[in-house]
């Protein structure tokens, strides 16, 4: 298993953390997805390697963007 921390821009609440937690874990190889809000930050954990725009789609598709 491996982790991967990322920085979302955007994020303020618990709503949406859910709709990045929701979108992230149909990304093919995510096990798990842990944000955290007042960094800024998701963790995401997977079994196989993921695909970065995989990732980035799926942030985007739930209305925010991956700083930097």
């Amino acid at each position: 298993m491996s982790t991967t921390t990322i920085t979302v821009e955007g994020m303020s609440c618990s709503g949406c953390a859910n709709s990045v937690r929701a979108e992230l874990t149909q990304v093919p190889g995510v096990v798990g997805v842990d944000v955290d809000v007042s960094q800024g930050t998701v963790t995401i954990s997977s079994d196989t390697p993921v695909d970065d725009a995989a990732i980035r789609a799926a942030v985007e598709e739930a209305g925010y963007t991956l700083a930097g």
